[in-house]
């Protein structure tokens, strides 16, 4: 089966930018296009028990700093693609459990490959702190292909 449509969740890791590369290097090879997707968190910082103590001026600036970030993720992914010369877009999903964000946007976007990386977690870490990409890969209306 042809690849047509690549998803690829990024949150600006090392390893995120590295699964960019590959997504834009296999595009580019089966000729299919992109679309890069963040998953932005509601709230920048976690703020359980803070809500009295900041003042909306803050929570502003933390605001515009998060959706700062996720700029520049996707205009980093974007540039590699217009390097490459592949078809790309970007979507930017509000979401403070990425896993969903991604699910929700394979299936939306009818995408035919999700290509992510793994941070790599193991051990009781990996079992405590959970993992997205796993969570991705039980779930997914399609193909995953995971990067490290």
């Amino acid at each position: 089966m042809p690849y047509t449509h690549l998803l690829v969740p990024s949150d600006g890791s090392e390893m995120s930018s590295r699964a960019v590369t590959q997504a834009v290097q296999l595009a580019r090879a089966v000729g299919a296009r992109l679309t890069f997707l963040h998953v932005q968190a509601h709230a920048p910082i976690p703020l359980i028990g803070m809500g009295e103590m900041l003042d909306v001026k803050t929570m502003e600036l933390l605001i515009a700093a998060n959706r700062k970030e996720s700029d520049a993720i996707l205009e980093q992914a974007m540039a590699a693609a217009t390097e490459a010369g592949v078809s790309a877009s970007c979507e930017r999903v509000p979401g403070d459990l990425p896993h969903r964000g991604i699910l929700e946007a394979a299936e939306r976007l009818g995408s035919d490959l999700i290509v992510m990386a793994s941070h790599g977690r193991r051990g009781l870490s990996g079992l405590l702190l959970g993992s997205e990409t796993q969570r991705v890969l039980v779930q997914a209306p399609c193909p995953v292909l995971v990067t490290r």
